[in-house]
C-alpha cells in the first residue's frame, strides 16, 4: 500500500552502478535494483529500464543522486559518459518533479536522519548538538560534504574539497607523491583517496620498495590487505586510512565540524574492524597546536546500507513542501526585472544565479561570493533586496521556481480565441499573478506595515490614475474598522495632504512602477513632516527605497492598452492583507466589541482567506493570535 499520493523515485548514480528503490512511504524503500551502467547507453535508458520492471506504478516525483557537480541543467558525468538535460529528463520520463543532487549533498543531508544502528564511532571525542557536520567517503571519487544547522533542519554544503591538493606528512608519502607527479600535473587527494587512488598507491610503493607489482584491481588490493597474504597491499592501505585521517581533519578545521566527522563512500565501510585500528584517527589528531581541538571531535563510519537514499528522500520531501508553499515560485524573472535597479555588485550576484541557478541552491555564501566577485554581505544585501529575509530565504523561494509543478506563466489572448478560452485564460493569467506576488510577500515587511498602522493615529492613502481606486477602496475598508483615513487621487490635493500629517501618521503610496514624481514628492513631504511611509510598490523602484515598509508587487502589464488590468487586482489583495492584520491587532480578544458591518468584513476576508488554504483559525478574533504568528501563514516562505 502507498502512503504517499504515488510512490516516488529514488536514485544513487555512480561510475559503476546505478541504484534505484521505489518509495513508498517516509524511509520505507522497495523494489530495489543495482544496474551496471556498462550495460546502458544513457542515463534514460537505464532509468526507463528499471522503471518497466515495476510497472505498472505510475510514479510523479523523483530524486536522483549522482557522483557529478550538479550545476545548471546540464549534467555531465565525471566519470562516466552519460549527460543529459534535467528539464528535457523530465519531461521525457513524464514526471511533474526531477531532482538532481550531487550525491554526498544527499548522504550530508541523510546524516541527521542515521539511527545508532547506522552508524559505527571510531576513537574519542563528543558530538556537539547544533554544530556543524562534515562528510567525506572515498568510492570512485572522494565526496566531500557539510551540514550547516539552522533553526528548524539543515543547508547542505555542495563542495568539490576532494580536489584539494594532496599534502604528504612522511617521506613515504613524499615518494608516493612523486610517482603520482609522472602521470598527474596536479595531485589532489582524490587521486588517491578513491578506488583508483588506492591502486595508484599501491603501485607507487611498490616502486618505492623496489618490488615487482601486479596488475590488481582496489577490490583486489584490500583483499590481500586485510587477509594478510601481500605486504605491499597492507602498506598501501594502511597509507590509504593514514591519508583518509589528513583529509578528514584538514575537513573538519575547515568547517569547524563540532558536530563530528561522517565516513561514507563505498570503500571504508567494506574494511570492517581493520579501519578500528588501522592510523586514520591517530593521523586525524595529529593537529600540533590544534590537536586538542580535533581529538574532542567525533568521527563515525556510516554503515547504513541506503543512506543516500535517505539523504536524497529527505531533499525531495523538501522541495515538495516548498512547492506546495509557494507553486510556481517567480523568483528568477524577479532578478531579471530588477538587474537595472541593482548596484555593480549587486548585478555580478544576480547574473551569477541567472547562468547557475542550480548550483546556487547547494553553493554555501563563500562559493557565491568568489563566483560573482563580490563579498559575502554584497550577497546578503541582494537577497534582501529581491524581498527575502536572507540567503536560506533565497533558496527556499529559488528552489520552488526550478522544481515547481504550478508554473507561473501569462497566456496570450489571441483573435482566435473562443469566449470561453478568453475567460480561462484571463482567470488563468491573474491566478499566476496572484502566486507570483505570493511568493514576494516578506513576513518581516508586512508584521511592519501593520505595527506602523495600528500605531498610527491617522492614516492617509495616496495613487494616481487607475489605481485611484485602489486607494479609495482602502479608505473605505480602514474607516469601517473605525481608522481614521482619507484617499488622495489628485496630485495637488497629494502634496497639501502630505504637509499636514504629523509624527506617527502614515503614509501609503500605491504605485506600479513606483518612479511617478507626483508620488515621489509625497514621499519626501511624508518624510519631512515625520509620518512613516508604508509603499505598495515594485521591487527596486525609487518609491520603495524611500518607504519604511515596501510591501512588493512586481506585474508588468501590457503597455500597449494602457490599462492595469492584473497589477490593479494584486494592489487589491494587499490592502485587503493589510486590512485583515489591522483588524486582527486592534481588538484581538474583544471580537463583541465589533459593530456588524466590522464583523461582517473580517467575516468575509476570513472567508476568502479560507479558501486559499489558510487554517481556518488563522484570523479567529478570539485567538489572541500576534501578527506575527497569523500572518506569516499568508507568506509563502514561512519556516
Amino acid at each position: 500500500m502507498v502512503s504517499f499520493d504515488s510512490p516516488r523515485l529514488i536514485a544513487d548514480i555512480g561510475g559503476t552502478y546505478a541504484r534505484f528503490a521505489l518509495e513508498i512511504d517516509k524511509g520505507k524503500f522497495e523494489h530495489i535494483a543495482s544496474l551496471r551502467c556498462a550495460d546502458y547507453s544513457d542515463f534514460h535508458s537505464a532509468i526507463s529500464a528499471y522503471l518497466a520492471s515495476v510497472a505498472p506504478l505510475q510514479v510523479e516525483h523523483a530524486a536522483v543522486a549522482i557522483a557529478n557537480p550538479v550545476d545548471g541543467d546540464r549534467v555531465s558525468m565525471t566519470n562516466y559518459h552519460w549527460q543529459f538535460s534535467i528539464e528535457q529528463m523530465r519531461l521525457q520520463l513524464g514526471f511533474d518533479t526531477l531532482v538532481i543532487v550531487n550525491d554526498f549533498t544527499a548522504l550530508a543531508m541523510a546524516v541527521p536522519r542515521l539511527d545508532a544502528s547506522d552508524i559505527h564511532k571510531i576513537g574519542g571525542g563528543e558530538t556537539r548538538k547544533q554544530s556543524v557536520i562534515g562528510v567525506l567517503g572515498p568510492g570512485s571519487g572522494l565526496g566531500v560534504s557539510g551540514l550547516i544547522p539552522l533553526q528548524d533542519g539543515w543547508i547542505s554544503l555542495g563542495s568539490e574539497g576532494g580536489h584539494s591538493s594532496f599534502s604528504p606528512r612522511d617521506e613515504r608519502e613524499i615518494a608516493v607523491l612523486q610517482y603520482a607527479w609522472k602521470s598527474f600535473d596536479h595531485v589532489s587527494f582524490e587521486r588517491l583517496l578513491s578506488g583508483s587512488g588506492l591502486e595508484l598507491t599501491y603501485r607507487a610503493l611498490a616502486d618505492y620498495r623496489a618490488v615487482p607489482s601486479s596488475d590488481l584491481t582496489a577490490p583486489d588490493i584490500a583483499e590481500r590487505a586485510l587477509n594478510g597474504s601481500d605486504a605491499v597491499c597492507g602498506e598501501a592501505l594502511e597509507v590509504f586510512c593514514s591519508l583518509l585521517g589528513t583529509a578528514a581533519a584538514n575537513l573538519a578545521l575547515t568547517l569547524g565540524a563540532l558536530g563530528g566527522i561522517y565516513i561514507g563512500g563505498g570503500i571504508v565501510p567494506r574494511l570492517g574492524t581493520y579501519f578500528d585500528d588501522s592510523p586514520f584517527r591517530a593521523r586525524f589528531e595529529e593537529r600540533g597546536r590544534f590537536s586538542q581541538y580535533v581529538a574532542a571531535i567525533p568521527t563515525f563510519v556510516i554503515t547504513a546500507e541506503h543512506a543516500t537514499f535517505i539523504g536524497v528522500s529527505a531533499i525531495l520531501e523538501a522541495q515538495l513542501r516548498s512547492i506546495k508553499a509557494t507553486p510556481g515560485s517567480a523568483i528568477l524573472g524577479q532578478i531579471r526585472r530588477a538587474r537595472a535597479e541593482l548596484s555593480p555588485a549587486e548585478l555580478r550576484v544576480a547574473e551569477y544565479i541567472l547562468a547557475h541557478p542550480r548550483a546556487a541552491l547547494n553553493d554555501p555564501i563563500a562559493d557565491i561570493s568568489k563566483a560573482a566577485q563580490v563579498s559575502q554581505p554584497t550577497v546578503i544585501r541582494f537577497c534582501r533586496s529581491l524581498g527575502c529575509e536572507g540567503l536560506s530565504d533565497f533558496k527556499l523561494r529559488l528552489a520552488s521556481g526550478l522544481t515547481g509543478t504550478v508554473p507561473v506563466t501569462h497566456t496570450q489572448v489571441t483573435h482566435d480565441d473562443s469566449m470561453l478560452e478568453l475567460g480561462a485564460k484571463v482567470l488563468g493569467n491573474t491566478a499566476s499573478a496572484i502566486l507570483q506576488v505570493r511568493s514576494q510577500l516578506n513576513r518581516e515587511m508586512i508584521d511592519k506595515a501593520i505595527t506602523l498602522l495600528i500605531q498610527a493615529e491617522r492614516v492617509e492613502f495616496f495613487a494616481v490614475g487607475h489605481y485611484g481606486v485602489v486607494a479609495q477602496d482602502a479608505q473605505y475598508k480602514f474607516l469601517r474598522f473605525g481608522v481614521s483615513s482619507g484617499a488622495y487621487t489628485d496630485s495637488r490635493l497629494q502634496l497639501l495632504a502630505a504637509s499636514v500629517l504629523k509624527p506617527r501618521d502614515v503614509a501609503v503610496i500605491i504605485s506600479s512602477s513606483g518612479r511617478m514624481s507626483e508620488l515621489l514628492d509625497v514621499a519626501d513631504k511624508a518624510r519631512e513632516r515625520g509620518a512613516y511611509i508604508i509603499a505598495i510598490t515594485a521591487s527596486q523602484s525609487p518609491l520603495a527605497r524611500k518607504a519604511d515598509a515596501a510591501l512588493i508587487v512586481d506585474h508588468v502589464e501590457d503597455i500597449s492598452t494602457h490599462l492595469p488590468m492584473i497589477s490593479r487586482i494584486l494592489h487589491l489583495l494587499v490592502i485587503d492583507i493589510l486590512a485583515v492584520g489591522v483588524a486582527m491587532q486592534r481588538n484581538p480578544d474583544k471580537a463583541q466589541g465589533l459593530n456588524r458591518e466590522q464583523a461582517e468584513l473580517l467575516d468575509e476576508a476570513n472567508h476568502g482567506l479560507r479558501k486559499t488554504g489558510t487554517k481556518d483559525d488563522v484570523l479567529n478574533p478570539n485567538s489572541g493570535s500576534s501578527s506575527a504568528a497569523s500572518l506569516a501563514r499568508l507568506t509563502s516562505h514561512s519556516r
